[in-house]
């Protein structure tokens, strides 16, 4: 094989790994963002769907007996 092409050739193979290093870095931090996104913003939704009727009926309770 001509030493030009081999050598465009083994500079393409460096390039390529690098770029997966990144793809494979970029994937990590995806995955960390989803999951900090869920346990940040949909956890506590979830628990205030609860918390929040349980409240309101302990605040209307305390209402009803000061009247």
């Amino acid at each position: 094989m001509d030493p030009r092409i081999q050598q465009q050739l083994d500079e393409q193979e460096v390039k390529i790994n690098e770029i997966l290093k990144s793809v494979r870095k970029t994937e990590k931090y995806m995955k960390i963002t989803f999951w900090a996104t869920i346990i940040v913003v949909v956890l506590p939704a979830i628990l205030l769907a609860f918390v929040i009727p349980s409240a309101i009926d302990s605040y209307t309770t305390t209402l009803n007996g000061l009247i």
